[in-house]
């Protein structure tokens, strides 16, 4: 019994430090800026991909134009990538390119469906790092869209932040010297109403991003508000790094 309560206060202690963490990343908007030229833009040319599960919940559609106008911005010669994690694979839509406006319009709405759950994102995750190449000494970055959700061995405690392809995804982002985003949003199964699983997926994708030099951005354990303010802090942490020879 007490060997329960004590595990049950270290859990609630971690979901608070995530809590916190993620106002620092991100903070709501109550006026939903339209686009992304009202935030900080990124100064140097980087190349970038950019990876969104397919299972998402329907209005991650609604983020659409921010997130092409984001692309838009970007600073000439980069080099962007757009895929989707789909039912298990990666479905490449926009391989990479430094047409931006050919890279924006690549960009879909999610599927938001079960049918698209591919149950561990993390698979295709190193599948997209695999893509990048040093070829034009642009720094690489990846902007992982997910829940961050691996279920492929069940929804078990231990395995939080600790699967066998999240650890893979983080060693291959470390060998081709990428650093790895994460925006949270929940997708259709599980993390759309269970708080357990939400944490879990959470914990993952904020490994991700520290284990590789990134960051993780998200609102509160359930949903998100609006992305303008995730990519306003992206594009800050691109440009701050930068300057410090990121």
């Amino acid at each position: 019994m007490f060997r329960k309560f004590f595990a049950s206060l270290a859990s609630l202690a971690i979901f608070a430090a995530i809590s916190i963490n993620s106002t620092a990343f991100a903070r709501p908007q109550g006026d939903h800026e339209s686009s992304a030229n009202h935030s900080a833009r990124v100064q140097a040319k980087l190349n970038l991909a950019i990876l969104i599960q397919d299972d998402l919940v329907s209005h991650v559609g609604n983020e659409l134009n921010v997130t092409r106008d984001f692309i838009r911005n970007l600073p000439d010669g980069s080099r962007v990538m757009v895929a989707y994690i789909t039912s298990g694979t990666l479905q490449v839509r926009q391989p990479f390119t430094t047409n931006l406006e050919e890279a924006a319009r690549s960009l879909r709405v999610p599927v938001a469906s079960e049918s698209a759950t591919s149950y561990n994102p993390y698979v295709e995750v190193v599948e997209a790092l695999r893509r990048f190449d040093n070829q034009n000494g642009n720094p690489n970055a990846l902007l992982l869209v997910s829940d961050g959700l691996d279920i492929s061995q069940g929804l078990d405690a231990t395995a939080a932040g600790n699967t066998v392809d999240l650890l893979r995804a983080i060693k291959e982002a470390k060998k081709r010297n990428v650093a790895v985003y994460t925006f949270y949003a929940p997708s259709v199964g599980l993390t759309s109403f269970n708080h357990t699983a939400s944490f879990y997926g959470q914990t993952s994708l904020s490994r991700l991003a520290e284990e590789t030099g990134g960051r993780a951005f998200f609102q509160g354990m359930t949903d998100f508000v609006t992305f303008n303010a995730y990519f306003e802090r992206f594009s800050r942490v691109l440009n701050d790094r930068t300057s410090t020879a990121y």
